[in-house]
């Protein structure tokens, strides 16, 4: 949040406030990667762009029921703080380019500004070790809607078993200075012929499973072993069939990826071995067994491509299995990944009907909260695609009728 703003007076009033952000398509992150293999301080904020295209038709259609229903929306407007009268939250403070102005509503105001994102209070609180560093989120979503509710006596839920969800992701600094983050979604890590390993040179993870199993498998792994950033490991023909990260199927000249720090590369096991630093006997010995689970089509560590997920987004002419085949001969090549967060699912603690409760347990009278801002009802599981803005479009809703006096009419619950 910015420091204290002057306030000029100006007040608006309203039936309900809902407190929310936009989402510009880019992700930024805090503090570049140094050394061979990534290591190092976090040093000074950097941007860098998307390489994924980003699909906003949900919230398209969202925009333009607003625009329909001729909803007021305010951009470059920061929430500052909420304003309570009498144990009430009756409104709430807000930052502009002109000044703060103050936004009363008469029944309710509505926290709905993404979640933790890059709040480093919140980061530092309620992140494991080694996962505060990057995230998915736009660097203009900095916590305002969780802070602001934790201020109004509001509690944050811990009892969850993740803060977040999680992607595997590539960082790769470009020339002009920004850095290229490659979110590892499911191109290359359920590929035929690629492994992921910790700095024992060991595997610790089914690398075909969903980006957030990835990830826990590599926070699990870190308890014993260093494993963030943990390495993808392939050979040439990988790269040639699958691409790898930000380097395209098919991409014949790797320099650029190389001199850049993002690409590693060994002309032997133990040369590799050697750049990311990790034991070359290990690493051998991993890609010898790996190899043998290609030959027989079992993976008897993880069961790499038991599953229909996992041979989904495999390779089905690879046989006997789609996501496994051997690794070699060289070159050889590694790529860090990190974790980052894709989505906060610690927030807010709410009730059914999305409003925001105390430590004991007691609604705060007019205050909700819904998406990020809440605590997600999986409780930091990742079922599947629209865990997120599934539950956020219901609680909303139902915070909706709740404030216009329609509880009555959602049923039981």
């Amino acid at each position: 949040m910015h420091g204290a703003r002057r306030h000029d007076g100006r007040q608006d009033r309203h039936s309900a406030v809902a407190a929310s952000v936009s989402f510009p398509g880019k992700f930024f992150e805090r503090g570049s990667p140094a050394g061979a293999a990534g290591d190092g301080p976090d040093q000074a904020p950097a941007r860098h762009a998307p390489d994924h295209g980003q699909r906003a038709g949900g919230a398209a259609g969202l925009l333009y029921s607003l625009k329909h229903h001729v909803v007021e929306i305010r951009y470059q407007t920061q929430l500052s703080e909420l304003i309570e009268d009498d144990g009430r939250i009756i409104g709430a403070v807000f930052a502009t380019n002109d000044g703060d102005i103050r936004i009363y509503a008469r029944r309710g105001v509505v926290l709905a500004a993404g979640g933790i994102g890059w709040s480093s209070e919140l980061r530092n609180r309620l992140f494991p070790d080694g996962t505060q560093r990057y995230s998915m989120a736009p660097d203009s979503n900095t916590g305002d809607g969780i802070l602001a509710g934790e201020r109004a006596h509001g509690e944050i839920a811990q009892d969850i078993r993740s803060p977040a969800l999680w992607m595997p992701s590539s960082v790769m600094p470009q020339e002009d200075g920004h850095l290229s983050v490659f979110p590892h979604i499911m191109l290359d890590r359920a590929k035929p012929g690629l492994i992921a390993i910790n700095r024992s040179g060991v595997r610790f993870v089914n690398e075909a499973n969903s980006y957030h199993d990835f990830v826990e498998g590599m926070l699990r792994s870190h308890r014993t072993v260093p494993s963030i950033p943990a390495f993808l490991i392939c050979d040439r023909g990988f790269i040639r069939d699958y691409g790898l990260g930000l380097i395209h199927p098919g991409t014949r000249d790797l320099s650029r990826f190389i001199k850049s720090g993002y690409l590693f590369t060994g002309d032997s096991i133990a040369a590799l071995a050697l750049q990311i630093s990790v034991d070359g006997g290990a690493l051998a010995g991993t890609i010898e067994r790996h190899n043998r689970f290609a030959e027989t089509g079992i993976d008897e560590d993880f069961g790499r491509g038991t599953s229909d997920l996992n041979r989904f987004n495999g390779d089905p002419t690879n046989k006997p299995n789609p996501c496994l085949r051997k690794i070699g001969p060289g070159p050889y090549f590694a790529v860090a990944v990190w974790p980052s967060d894709l989505a906060s699912s610690a927030g807010l603690r709410t009730d059914a009907n999305g409003r925001a409760l105390t430590s004991t347990g007691q609604p705060i009278p007019g205050l909700y909260a819904a998406g990020a801002d809440a605590a997600s009802i999986f409780r930091g599981t990742y079922p599947g695609p629209g865990t997120m803005i599934g539950p956020a479009m219901v609680f909303a809703w139902r915070a909706a009728m709740d404030i216009a006096g329609k509880s009555n009419e959602l049923g039981a619950t």
